[in-house]
Formats: structure tokens, sequence, C-alpha cells
């Protein structure tokens, strides 16, 4: 059987031009799992399981309010309530995974394809280090060059203590092929304040790529939480500005299996 799924090795940028220059780089590595597969994934590999403890998991209560919901008809009632949602949609994932049951994703994308395999639009799934989640469903955009011009929307939802609320969030994707991009401009009056990417090379979601994954990807072992919480103490350091969360934010229901730390 040969699936759509697959694991993607790759790197996380995060490039501040202002107030002053900061970057990041760190190797990770994301599954592209195809939400009508992760069963027979879960049967056919020994190293991953869906809902279960193993070397590496997907929850779907991580991605839903509603943990007994399911999760592919709540984004294609994300979609239909923005009129993007086809008939006979296929919709996959791309996410970082629990890793020995732990894990934390900033950002997860969710791919809606029609019957035909034409993007159609996406849901990037954005959720804060509070455990509040926030959705933004677009189209699929204009190409430009290899990669789709997805546009921008008002940033809506608490992010960073590094960034005040009164900005704009830039789209683009490449589409998942041999390889995959998701990049995010946070954007001012003046222009990019903070671009942030993934850019990851296909490999087939096998036990082998697993092993080989968490062998060279040591920081994400260690935690995804880690790392944030390494770069918000450089971040210190350097006399960045800190933004403290609404008060009438901190209230907000945590989803159903939010994790709070790696």
């Amino acid at each position: 059987m040969t699936f759509r799924s697959a694991l993607y090795a790759g790197l996380v940028t995060h490039d501040r031009a202002r107030p002053r220059r900061h970057s990041l780089r760190y190797r990770v590595f994301m599954l592209l799992l195809d939400l009508d597969e992760i069963d027979a994934l879960d049967a056919r590999l020994k190293r991953f399981s869906r809902g279960r403890f193993n070397l590496l998991g997907f929850h779907d209560r991580d991605h839903l309010d509603d943990p007994s919901a399911s999760l592919k008809d709540v984004v294609l009632a994300k979609l239909d309530a923005s009129g993007l949602a086809p008939k006979g949609a296929r919709i996959s994932v791309l996410a970082m995974p629990r890793i020995l049951g732990k894990g934390f994703n900033p950002l997860s994308v969710f791919f809606c394809h029609d019957a035909d395999g034409r993007l159609v639009a996406t849901v990037h799934a954005v959720r804060n280090t509070f455990g509040q989640r926030h959705d933004y469903v677009l189209p699929a955009g204009e190409a430009r060059g290899e990669r789709l011009d997805q546009g921008a929307r008002t940033k809506v939802f608490y992010v960073s203590p590094f960034l005040p609320m009164d900005l704009r969030y830039g789209f683009e994707i490449a589409p998942p092929g041999e390889t995959v991009h998701v990049g995010v401009d946070v954007l001012d009056s003046e222009g990019v304040v903070l671009a942030a990417t993934f850019s990851g090379t296909r490999r087939d979601l096998t036990d082998g790529a697993i092993w080989r994954a968490l062998a060279t990807h040591p920081w994400q072992v260690i935690g995804v939480m880690v790392a944030i919480h390494w770069e918000a103490i450089k971040l210190v350091l350097k006399g960045f500005r800190f933004f403290p969360q609404d008060p009438a934010t901190r209230g907000v229901r945590r989803p159903a299996g939010t994790l709070e730390a790696v």
C-alpha cells in the first residue's frame, strides 16, 4: 500500500528585523498525515501510534476542543463556514508529532484538496504556550513562482510576549510534494517585523525513517517548549520589550488534550 502521508525533515527559521535583529535556526521534522490514513499507519508502523503512547504519536485531541468529535469533520466544518469545503475533500495535516507522549505544536497546517487533488484551502492552527488556539482559514492563494501567496490577515490572537497585538500576518505556502514550505511574515505599518518559516524535504514514513529522525534532531527530542523558553531568555537578555497578555483573555478555556510543557 502506498501512503500519501510522509515525514518531512527540515529547518525552522525565525528572523526578527525590528526593533533589533535576532535569528534562530532549528532542525526539526514534521509528519504530513492524511486524515484518512492515520489508522492504517498505526496498524502498519511499530513506532507510530494514534492516540496511544509510542516513540511518535498523533493525538486527535491535541487539535480539538471536543475530544469526542471527528477531526476531519471539525476541519471540514471550519472550511464550510468560509465557503471553502469541496465535495470529496481530502485533508492532511502537517504537524509535529508527540515524542514519547509529549509534544507542542506552535503551528499545525491542514491542507484541503478536492476530489481531483487540487489544493483548495488551508487551516493554519496557531497555538500559544498558554494552551489557547486560533485557526486562520485561508483559500489556497495565487501562484507566486513555486509558492502560493495566501495574503494577509489581522493578528487576533496573543502568541509571543515579545510582539504587540496591532500586527498582521502574511501567509505563503509551497504545498507538500517532494518538498514543503510554510511561511508566515509578521507585519506592521512599516513592513516585516518577523519572518518565520518551515521548509522540509519528504521522506517515506517508515519505522526506519522515524528512528533516523529522532537520532538526527536532538532539540526536538529534548522538546520544542524547551527551545521556545531558551529563545525567550535570549530575547530578554537582548532587551526586547515585553507585551503582557490582556487579562481579559487569560481565562480562555484550554483546548482538550493540550500539554502544558515538555
